[in-house]
């Protein structure tokens, strides 16, 4: 019975057998569906990708404002659109590790201070044009510059200079990095003719997929590039499809219902049910990203410490986490680090405790209620999370108002520029990343405005130091001040929960972004 079911397996997998009839014949053989499933899946990863069809993705994280300039990426659908168009200098695999992409080769001196890039021949952009060294440069040039206003400015500062010369790219920073590979994989780094100085919003780059279809908050498509330099290993699609689904119940419906192949930001308190639709799968993984609630340290009456205290101590982490995450998450500690780190150290952990918040509301001399902005698209379960705050604060005798803001413009509108508001970070691939992009005063995305000096100069010595040890120690040091005097109350790390159909393969779990690192639309493929 098993030699006959793998035989029929191989021949769906060869396109010579229907899906359906092979579920048929595995009925009347007693077989349980999963099982079978599990078969299928195995047979289409031994044939090896299949090409052709149109692979749609129904995604959270869309807005009519959002644009083709991967300078102003900062939500999920630009994000993952982005990368199926754009083509990085280098990637983070699965496991963590550097793939060379437009770069061939990346050396340092000794000192980590002076770092070259060697570009590969024979990349071509999507208008026909070679990518050369020069490109790669003027990209990380435009990165660099304040007016780009790029998410990935906060550590690109850190760069002195930058040249180009044949097919090298030699980069001399201001300190020593021996990270600074890593932070070239920043999804905002794509590279574009000229650095996109010309045209940023334009769409192209060298990825494998061209634009065809740009309506930021509806829908973005595009087709597959036949000159892409990698081949046959991504773009197994004949056409992609994003498809701007905000509202949770839609979204899955359209999974459910075949419209879309695959879903982000499942709610946790759907993934028991999702996992009971025939032919859907739950892809769940744990990894940096977490969700928060950001005040900003600069203005009234989040300037004061002790009301940031107290806010912290008053959120039940503990009871959130178990009825929004329903545990497919973990507890945070009000920095934005965890275990998928390398360089993480253990902190004690902070517990909701109303009689300590209490003590430091009363002596923040604040009296009022507290302004809280929320929306469903802050993050999964954010309107549910924020109510659970606003009960636990109660307790401490703090009054939290929740002012529920539409999805749409919420990016643009609320976060970044309002001083208390629900939100979320995917994490980035290192410590320096992460605190150079949102805690460096100089850092565009310092959501927080935690803006000190001194903080400054840990981020810039630990960036410098090669002493793996010594590093730990200064990591360490960094997480406890934001933890005690930045903005940001962190209860909960979260899993990426997406889901695809019953015909998508390919799909490999990547711990650094949802989607697989954005890559699941350019990467996996429909079945036959």
């Amino acid at each position: 019975m098993s030699n006959e079911l793998e035989f029929l397996s191989r021949r769906v997998a060869a396109g010579k057998l229907s899906r359906r009839d092979f579920l048929g014949r595995a009925a009347a053989l007693g077989i349980a569906a999963p099982f079978a499933n599990s078969l299928l899946s195995s047979a289409a990863r031994a044939a090896g990708p299949v090409k052709g069809g149109t692979l749609k993705a129904g995604l959270v994280g869309g807005e009519s404002t959002n644009s083709l300039d991967p300078a102003l990426f900062m939500t999920q659908v630009p994000f993952a659109f982005g990368k199926c168009w754009g083509e990085m200098i280098v990637e983070l695999s699965p496991e963590g590790k550097l793939e060379n992409r437009i770069a061939e080769e990346i050396g340092s001196s000794k000192d980590a201070k002076v770092w070259t890039l060697k570009i590969r021949d024979g990349v071509e952009f999507h208008n026909g044009k070679t990518v050369t060294a020069e490109d790669v440069a003027a990209t990380l040039e435009r990165h660099s510059d304040e007016k780009s206003k790029s998410g990935a400015l906060g550590y690109m500062k850190g760069i002195d200079s930058i040249k180009a010369s044949g097919k090298e790219v030699v980069l001399t920073l201001k300190e020593a990095n021996a990270d600074l590979p890593y932070l070239l994989s920043d999804y905002h780094l794509i590279v574009q003719p000229n650095g996109g100085k010309d045209k940023p919003d334009a769409g192209i780059s060298a990825g494998p997929y061209v634009v065809k279809t740009n309506e930021p908050g509806v829908r973005h498509g595009g087709e597959r590039f036949a000159n892409y330099w990698q081949g046959d290993k991504m773009g197994h699609a004949d056409q992609i499809e994003v498809i701007v689904i905000n509202d949770a119940t839609a979204r899955t419906a359209a999974l459910q219902g075949g419209q879309v192949n695959m879903i982000n930001r499942v709610e946790p308190k759907i993934v028991d049910l999702i996992k009971r639709v025939p032919g859907v799968t739950i892809r769940n993984h744990a990894g940096p990203g977490h969700y928060v609630f950001i005040m900003h340290c600069n203005t009234a009456p989040f300037d004061n410490n002790d009301l940031r205290m107290a806010l912290k101590l008053a959120i039940d982490r503990e009871e959130m986490l178990t009825k929004v995450l329903r545990g497919y998450g973990s507890l945070g500690n009000d920095f934005p680090i965890n275990a998928s780190y390398p360089l993480f150290t253990e902190i004690e952990q902070r517990k909701y405790d109303p009689d300590k918040a209490k003590f430091h509301y009363k002596k923040s001399g604040h009296d009022g209620t507290v302004l809280l902005r929320t929306s469903d698209v802050a993050f999964p379960g954010a309107v549910d999370a924020s109510q659970l705050f606003q009960q636990s604060a109660a307790k401490a005798g703090i009054k939290i108002e929740l002012k529920r803001e539409p999805g749409d413009g919420y990016w643009n509108e609320v976060w970044n520029k309002q001083p208390f508001c629900a939100s979320y970070w995917g994490g980035r691939s290192t410590q320096d990343q992460m605190y150079s992009t949102a805690y460096l005063s100089t850092a565009d995305w310092n959501d927080t405005r935690f803006k000190r000096p001194d903080f400054d100069k840990m981020v810039l010595a630990a960036r410098a130091e090669l002493d793996e040890a010594k590093r730990k120690q200064m990591y360490h040091d960094m997480a406890v001040l934001v933890r005690d005097e930045g903005g940001l109350i962190l209860p909960m790390f979260n899993q990426f929960i997406d889901a695809t159909g019953a015909k998508v393969d390919g799909w490999v779990d990547d711990p650094h972004q949802e989607l697989m690192n954005g890559y699941a639309l350019a990467k996996c493929w429909l079945q036959a």
